[in-house]
């Protein structure tokens, strides 16, 4: 708990000093092509407080944090909490689906796989999985995209024309979500499935299961009781930890897609650059990793006795 503490304060002082470093003035961004004068400009850096030393800018920034105030968004002129809080279920909508399905399909493939080692069925899905973990994301986006033209929206959440009543309404958001989610759930399921047919395949020599086969019982039984609750160990951290990186990695797919999650916010922070929303985002997107790893320890003990010991 006190190291996921002192990551989240890193996480501030890096969210400040990084974005401070990227080219670009987002006074000038805001005032290009529009006659502006000297006076105007400074009353605006005055406004955004970027005309203060960088000492009381931090102060500023890390007090607003305190109080749950992540600054005013340069170019939308609009609070970042509020603008982060209406991209949040988007996101969480894409991440959420994708994973689930992505760890029910990459431990069952990845399972069997293993117990399967060495057959056709191991070497084509290894090969699959391994290929799909090395794609590009926007790429293989824009694969899908051309691949079903015409048959799933390429962009947005909604449709306009849509009547009211919820069945309708989920019905045409689970149309929208269908490419941008299985664009994530193709790169995600690999590495579920590989992490967890790696670490099978390092329980299947153990003395426990000769002894489980030695007392009479049936391989399933053995696969289901002993070997994979084992094996699972691992891959529920990498569950938790890769939940956090999906949700600061749909970047790509959410601009691909035109999703409005907090990754397409990001795309459009990056061309003000807009610093306070940059800076917000970095402390979401930092921070749900942290958080997601603390979790993955919390459950870790609770899972395996060996580490409570500890």
């Amino acid at each position: 708990m006190l190291e996921g503490l002192v990551s989240l304060v890193l996480v501030v002082v890096l969210g400040f000093l990084l974005f401070r470093l990227i080219p670009g003035d987002p006074i000038a961004s805001l005032t290009r092509d529009r006659p502006t004068s000297p006076e105007q400009i400074a009353e605006m850096r005055r406004q955004l407080g970027v005309d203060n030393p960088m000492w009381r800018q931090f102060l500023d920034y890390v007090g607003g944090l305190l109080h749950g105030d992540f600054g005013l968004s340069t170019t939308f002129r609009r609070p970042v909490g509020d603008m982060i809080a209406e991209r949040v279920g988007p996101t969480l909508l894409l991440v959420g689906t994708a994973t689930v399905l992505a760890v029910i399909i990459g431990l069952w493939l990845g399972v069997r796989a293993a117990w399967r080692h060495g057959s056709a069925f191991d070497r084509a899905h290894t090969g699959i999985a391994l290929t799909l973990w090395s794609v590009p994301q926007f790429w293989l986006g824009l694969v899908l995209l051309i691949a079903t033209q015409g048959l799933f929206p390429s962009a947005g959440m909604r449709s306009p024309d849509i009547p009211d009543g919820f069945f309708p309404q989920a019905l045409d958001v689970a149309h929208h979500l269908a490419l941008p989610c299985v664009t994530l759930l193709l790169v995600i399921y690999a590495q579920y499935m590989l992490v967890m047919r790696s670490s099978l395949l390092g329980e299947m020599g153990a003395d426990y299961l000769t002894t489980a086969r030695a007392k009479g019982l049936r391989d399933d039984l053995v696969r289901k009781r002993h070997a994979v609750p084992n094996a699972l160990l691992p891959t529920v951290t990498l569950v938790f930890l890769q939940f956090g990186m999906v949700v600061s990695g749909t970047v790509t797919v959410e601009t691909v897609f035109t999703w409005p999650g907090l990754g397409q916010l990001l795309a459009l922070a990056l061309r003000g650059p807009d610093l306070p929303l940059l800076q917000g985002l970095f402390v979401v997107f930092a921070g749900s990793v942290i958080v997601m790893n603390m979790l993955a320890e919390l459950l870790y003990r609770v899972l395996d006795p060996r580490v409570r010991a500890q």
